[in-house]
Formats: structure tokens, sequence, C-alpha cells
């Protein structure tokens, strides 16, 4: 199951703070040209100097930045960014450490190493594959994360990069809700009542790639921020859900979750025939199964040959039949 998975510099390791490292890189590098930058894709230590039998100074993560000072042999004599927030780091977490010292020159993406895109792109989903399993690599979500991100800043004319970017704000997005949902606050039926969720890098996805796939995929993730975690029986949060899965499928006819969205919507329009039946308002439970008929028809007539489609269908088979979907109601 995929974590649904560009990041400026500021948003992951925070701009000044890198704009610090190829700084100090570049004014201690011994040759006086520009500092080379890497990403490390795999686990690695950082020493005191160019030996492995020396002391270790440091763990560096998987997606990492280091700004290189110089190349001695298979080593490299970095700047490091070796700590930071478990989302990334921005103005709300603490942003850790930068450390100097040395790696050994394995696992390191260089800025013009061949398909270095590919490599982090790579690097990137078998992290995700990771975080998705039961008993994964600790802390891959956050690898994936970091991957994505740098691949999106590094490679910005890459194919992948706008894919890299959604997917990197994507696990975000995912590791900040399932958070927020497992706070008292998320029983709140009001979503407005609930942590806010930090919907820039999503929304950076949709100014970067507009009307793309990954722009597509970014507005239904913010959709989360308008449904309720329990409808407690009322029927204003499904009317408002209903309405922006609604409005989501008009507005992007060619996302890959318009047919999702679609779906969505029927069923909560078919949820309220009940509710509003339950609560004796007869009028609003017959308009609530004309919109649920048409949403579930549209659904059918477009996505006939989907999972999705499939399951418009059998909800339209509950409407023609009367069976309730939502509650223990009769």
């Amino acid at each position: 199951m995929r974590m649904t998975c560009l990041f400026s510099l500021r948003c992951w390791i925070g701009f000044g703070c890198l704009l610090a490292l190829a700084c100090v890189a570049t004014a201690q590098n011994p040759r006086g040209g520009a500092a080379d930058r890497g990403i490390t894709i795999r686990e690695t230590t950082l020493y005191i100097s160019p030996d492995s039998n020396a002391e270790k100074l440091a763990h560096i993560e998987r997606g990492r930045e280091v700004a290189i000072f110089e190349v001695s042999r298979s080593w490299l004599h970095v700047l490091a960014n070796v700590e930071g927030g478990p989302l990334g780091a921005d103005e709300k977490v603490p942003q850790g450490r930068n450390v100097t010292g040395w790696v050994e020159d394995k696992g390191v993406v260089h800025l013009n190493t061949p398909n270095g895109d590919r490599i982090l792109f790579g690097e990137g989903a078998d992290s995700e594959a990771q975080a998705s399993q039961r008993r994964g690599r600790r802390g891959a979500a956050q690898d994936a994360m970091r991957l994505y991100a740098r691949l999106a800043e590094f490679f910005p004319q890459s194919s992948l990069a706008g894919e890299a970017m959604f997917r990197a704000a994507d696990i975000r997005w995912q590791i900040e809700r399932a958070d927020a949902m497992s706070r008292p606050s998320a029983r709140e039926t009001d979503p407005t009542l609930r942590p806010d969720l930090d919907d820039r890098f999503l929304k950076e996805v949709e100014k970067k790639f507009p009307h793309t796939k990954w722009a597509d995929l970014a507005a239904y993730d913010l959709i989360d921020k308008k449904v309720c975690s329990d409808w407690s029986g009322g029927s204003k949060c499904p009317e408002r859900e209903a309405e922006a899965y609604e409005q989501y499928a008009a507005d992007h006819t060619q996302s890959p979750k318009s047919a999702e969205s679609l779906y969505n919507a029927a069923w909560r329009r078919a949820a309220l025939i009940d509710i509003y039946r339950v609560n004796g308002d007869s009028k609003k439970s017959g308009e609530s199964r004309q919109k649920a008929l048409n949403d579930a028809t549209r659904l059918v007539a477009q996505f006939a040959d989907t999972d999705w489609g499939a399951r418009g269908t059998t909800l339209l088979f509950k409407l023609n039949q009367n069976v309730p979907v939502y509650g223990n109601v009769e």
C-alpha cells in the first residue's frame, strides 16, 4: 500500500541552513571552486578523519544533503545535515545540527551523477515500500519523503520531479494526518476544531505543476481538511463532505481520483437519505436520494469498467431497493 505520497529548499532542510552549508563549503574548498552537493541514499557514518577506524561523529540517514569540501581518494570531506524534525525541517520543528567530517564516497548521489534523479526516485520508492510493510525499516517513510523532496530540488527539470514533489508532500500529509487523528481533538465533529494540517507543501505542488496529475492528487489530499472524523448521526458533516467531493469531481475531470471522488459524494448523499428520514425531514431525505442517484449514475456512466464504477452500480442497486447504507437504520 503506497502512502497516500517540489519542496523548496526551505521546506525540508531550511533554505537559509543549506545556503550556509554551501557557503561554508565553498569557503573551505581548498580548490576555491563552487561546492559540490550530494544526497545520501544509504545510512552512512560521519567520521572525524578519512578512516573507517576513526572516531565516529554522527549517523546520516537516507535523503540527507551534504556540502562537499574536498575529495580524498574514496572519501568526501563534508558538512552534513545529520538531524532534523521527524517531518523534515520547517520553522515549527527544531532544526537539529550540521556536522563537519568525512564520509565514504559510497551511496552519495552528486549533482552530476548519471541518472541521479532516477536513483533517488528508486531509493525513495524502496523506502516507501519498506514503510508500508508490517516490519519495515524504522523511519522509512521519512527517508522516502526526504529522497523525493531532494530529487525535486536537485533535478527540477527531471520528468520525475512532479511526481517526486507530490509523493514527498503526500507522505508528509499522511504522517501529519495520522498524528492529528490520534489526538483527543480528532473526535470533534467540526474539522476546524482539529489540529490544523500544514497544507503549504501540497499547495506548492499545485503551484509548481498546475493542470497536471500531481496537482490533481494534491488537491484531493486537501479535502481531508473538510472531512469530519465522526458524523454523530448529524447531517452537517456529510452534506459538507458531499459538496466538497462533488466540486472536486467537477473541477478535476481528468484526475485519477475523479471516480473515487464521485463515489464518495454519492455514498454520502445516500447516507443522508436515512439521516434526514430518521430526523423527520422527508423533504431533504427525498432531495438527498435524487442527488445520490445523480452522482451514482454519473459515476457508472463515466467509469463503468473500474472498481469505483462497480461500486457505483452496487450503490444504485441499494438505492433502488431502499437499502440503508449508513448506521443501524431500518
